[in-house]
C-alpha cells in the first residue's frame, strides 16, 4: 500500500478553476490569459484590480498563456482518484467533528451511513465492530456513534451492545 499523500494542493487547484469558471469575468480574464493575453480584458480593458487577485493563484498558467503541464496532470490525476474506490485509502481520517450540534449529528449520520453501506445496510453491529468503522473515518468513535443514534439514523438496543442502520422515515 502506498503512503497516504498530500492532496491539498491539486484539489486546491480544481476547486480555485470550478470557482473561475462560475464568475463570468473571471472566466474572460482566464480565457485571456490562456490566450498569453494577460494585460488585457477580451474587451481590451485593462484587467480589473479584483480579478487580478484571483488569476494570479492560479499556480498551473503563468501570465503569458503557458501551461505548467505536471501541475495540471497531477490535478487531473488527483480528481480521478478522488473518484475511484481507492480514495478511501488516500484520505485522512477526520481530526474533529464540527461544534455545531446540527453541524455535527449531520456529518455523524453521514458516516454511519457510509459504514453501513460498505458492511450492508441490514446488517447489526456489535459496538466493537461499529467502533472500528467508524475509526476509518474519525477518530472519536464515541461522538459519531451516539450522534447518529441522537439524529435517528442509528438504533440500538437497549444495552447499547449492538446498532443497525435505522429504516428511513
Amino acid at each position: 500500500m502506498t503512503a497516504s499523500r498530500d492532496l491539498s494542493a491539486p484539489l486546491g487547484r480544481a476547486r480555485m478553476l470550478f470557482s473561475l469558471l462560475a464568475v463570468p469575468k473571471l472566466r474572460a480574464g482566464l480565457a485571456a490569459r490562456l490566450a498569453g493575453d494577460a494585460a488585457s480584458a477580451p474587451s481590451g480593458a485593462p484587467e480589473e484590480p479584483r480579478m487580478h487577485g484571483p488569476l494570479s493563484r492560479i499556480d498551473w498558467l503563468d501570465e503569458h498563456g503557458e501551461v505548467d503541464l505536471e501541475r495540471l496532470q497531477e490535478t487531473a490525476d488527483v480528481l480521478a482518484l478522488m473518484r475511484s474506490d481507492q480514495a478511501i485509502l488516500e484520505v485522512p481520517r477526520l481530526d474533529g467533528i464540527p461544534v455545531k450540534t446540527e453541524e455535527s449529528r449531520e456529518m455523524s449520520g453521514r458516516i454511519a451511513r457510509i459504514v453501513f453501506e460498505r458492511v450492508g445496510r441490514e446488517r447489526t453491529l456489535t459496538e466493537g465492530e461499529l467502533n472500528a468503522a467508524i475509526a476509518m473515518f474519525a477518530r472519536d468513535t464515541a461522538l459519531v456513534r451516539r450522534d447518529a443514534v441522537d439524529a435517528g439514523v442509528l438504533t440500538r438496543t437497549p444495552d447499547g451492545g449492538a446498532y443497525r442502520l435505522a429504516d428511513p422515515a
